[in-house]
């Protein structure tokens, strides 16, 4: 990035901090409806929750007010790149995420999409894009290294649901019979069901209580009072039964 387009990044922070949950609300919606395929990716219990534009709006003013010293924002960095690959995001997504990024900022901005501001954010942007590539890149390799490991989505069966006080206890076990890593107390994996009559599957990260062996792993699942038909909880709850099969991610540190 250039010194000016440093400069122009740097003055959006006033707007940020007024206006970022607008901004990416805004974003949000247009994106998903540009790109419906997407709504397999993000929560949209989050969506609807409004928790998702809070966390994007505070990101990307935490971004805007680091622009000249980026690597202040390590700690914030590994932790998006560690949700990405529960996630299963890959970097062809990135573009599609930039191109409605930047339309948005031009359109609730109100600033030519030409502008040399939105080339700066562009630039801001792919830099951004790269550092999270890259480390998301060697989380993928890790846990594809590991024994019993696997990066994207594996399928599970779930083999016992136990009745808790908070909700239910599901054990689950590799659809093809396969060791799986061991995973620590903490950790935590993502767990992706069918959305009842909405023709889309939902994510959800669920933590581990206690140690997991190379057999199964066990987590709760708490019911809420409040939802929206998106919540995976509730749809585990509701509508999964023994012997059922979900697509879950690799144990990951939170």
């Amino acid at each position: 990035m250039t010194p000016q387009q440093i400069e122009l990044v740097k003055s959006t922070v006033p707007v940020l901090r007024e206006h970022g949950v607008a901004l990416t609300s805004y974003f949000y919606k247009r994106m998903l409806g540009n790109h419906p395929e997407l709504k397999n990716v993000f929560n949209l219990d989050h969506q609807t929750t409004g928790r998702q534009p809070r966390a994007l709006a505070a990101a990307v003013l935490a971004y805007a007010e680091n622009i000249e010293t980026p690597e202040k924002l390590a700690k914030a960095v590994e932790h998006i790149a560690t949700k990405h690959v529960s996630l299963d995001i890959q970097p062809a997504q990135y573009s599609i995420v930039g191109e409605n990024l930047l339309h948005s900022i031009s359109e609730v901005l109100d600033v030519p999409f030409e502008s040399d501001l939105i080339e700066a954010w562009k630039q801001a942007y792919l830099q951004l894009a790269d550092i999270l590539i890259g480390a998301e890149q060697q989380k993928y390799d890790q846990l594809a290294s590991q024994s019993g490991g696997w990066s994207g989505w594996r399928n599970f069966k779930i083999v016992s649901i136990q009745d808790h006080a908070e909700g239910k206890f599901f054990n689950i076990r590799a659809a093809d019979q396969q060791t799986i890593p061991t995973a620590q107390a903490g950790e935590y994996i993502s767990v992706k069901v069918h959305v009842p009559e909405k023709g889309i599957d939902q994510p959800q990260q669920f933590s581990f209580s206690s140690t997991q062996d190379t057999a199964q792993y066990g987590f709760l699942v708490k019911s809420q009072a409040e939802h929206s038909e998106y919540d995976v909880a509730n749809i585990l709850l509701s509508h999964y039964q023994v012997g059922d099969e979900l697509a879950v991610s690799a144990p990951l540190k939170g």
